[in-house]
């Protein structure tokens, strides 16, 4: 088994990680810099990695923050190595990779003894069962993501990404031993925009997710700081709803 972070103590608002999922790095550092003190994970994905570099990943490590750098990785199990090994240098929390078991098994080796979380990508979120069967893939997504999930877990990964609506099937599938991911995650009213299997941050939590990744419906609120409290709430009556039914 990977070494995979203890999520047992973890409090609420330790597992929300906020997606900075702009291109303008001043815009990035007014959503760090509102949310301090109250957000301390925050995604780097490919968008603002490509305008800042390091500008703003190495800033959130120096002040204490964990960083989840969203870059997907898919090369050469060789290159992937060389990729993850840099990344784990950086000081970097989570990153996440696409492939086979080899590239995998790669990405774990390039991990090396560092306290990196290497994450093995499912199915991303705007997809649903017509998208994979344009791809080509004649199987149930809900059987594809598991069928990643047992990869991911053979190959020494700690977790995977995956919507929340498949956290519960990954978490049985793996008898508990792989972190799960989830972005996806949306206000309770039900907009989605361009994200087909979501969830709101309480039921994400009940299905099984142990960290979520929400972009703009933080980001995306006049008072970020209020919607990013309002999460954190939600994930705490998610997590005491679980409590209580381990209790019954």
């Amino acid at each position: 088994m990977a070494n995979s972070i203890d999520t047992s103590n973890l409090s609420a608002g330790d597992r929300l990680i906020c997606a900075l999922d702009t291109a303008d790095i001043k815009e990035a550092k007014s959503i760090i810099d509102e949310l301090d003190g109250v957000v301390s994970f925050f995604k780097v994905g490919l968008t603002l990695h490509l305008a800042s570099g390091h500008e703003v990943v190495k800033p959130l490590i120096d002040a204490g923050k964990k960083v989840f750098l969203d870059l997907k990785y898919y090369d050469i199990p060789k290159t992937v190595e060389m990729a993850v090994r840099v990344a784990a240098g950086l000081g970097v929390t989570f990153i996440t990779v696409h492939g086979n078991r080899e590239v995998v098994e790669y990405a774990v080796k390039g991990r090396g003894d560092s306290g990196l979380q290497v994450l093995m990508v499912t199915v991303l979120t705007s997809l649903d069962q017509d998208d994979l069967r344009e791809m080509g893939y004649d199987v149930k997504l809900e059987d594809l993501v598991l069928a990643k999930a047992r990869i991911a877990q053979e190959a020494g990964a700690s977790g995977v990404i995956s919507s929340p609506r498949e956290a519960g099937l990954i978490k049985k599938e793996t008898k508990g031993q792989l972190l799960v991911v989830s972005p996806g995650i949306r206000d309770s009213d039900g907009s989605g925009d361009d994200q087909k299997r979501t969830m709101n941050a309480e039921e994400a939590i009940v299905a099984g997710a142990d960290f979520l990744v929400v972009g703009r419906p933080i980001t995306g609120k006049p008072d970020r700081r209020k919607a990013a409290m309002e999460h954190i709430e939600a994930i705490q009556r998610g997590l005491d709803r679980v409590k209580q039914e381990s209790c019954n």
